[in-house]
Formats: structure tokens, C-alpha cells, sequence
């Protein structure tokens, strides 16, 4: 199943975090969903944030533009 795209680069924090919150939380378990995040609180607090709250978080990029990760829930 492709991952679902929410594209937070446009957006900072707390704004990004709360619209990675919103969209993490209504994955079923085994769901995907890809982030992209420019925001550099963002980019260190969201990863943290869902990794603290059971999630796997897998890094897909990680350079000065843009951190693009694939969250899922686990059980």
C-alpha cells in the first residue's frame, strides 16, 4: 500500500507538529504515511514526537532542503 503524503513544507512549528499529531493518529496499524518537513524545529521535533508515541519512523532523505520520512503505526 502507498504511504499517504502530508507535505508540511510550507508550514512550521507548532503548526507542522500538530498536522503530523492529527495525521499520525488516524493511521490504522500497518498504515503508512510519508513526511516532508523543512521547518528546522520541526524537523528534529515531529521524528521525536511519534517515535516517543509508538511509531516507526524510517528516514527516507535528510539533506539542508528537506527531511522526508515514512511513519507507521505499529500495534
Amino acid at each position: 500500500m502507498e504511504p499517504v503524503l502530508l507535505n508540511l513544507t510550507t508550514e512550521r512549528c507548532p503548526m507542522a507538529l500538530l498536522l503530523a499529531k492529527r495525521a499520525a493518529q488516524s493511521l490504522n496499524v500497518g498504515d503508512k504515511l510519508e513526511i516532508h518537513i523543512t521547518d528546522t524545529g520541526a524537523r528534529q521535533d515531529i521524528p521525536r514526537y511519534l517515535s516517543n508515541h509508538g511509531f516507526i519512523i524510517d528516514v527516507q532523505l535528510d539533506n539542508r532542503q528537506v527531511l522526508e520520512i515514512i511513519v507507521t503505526k505499529r500495534q
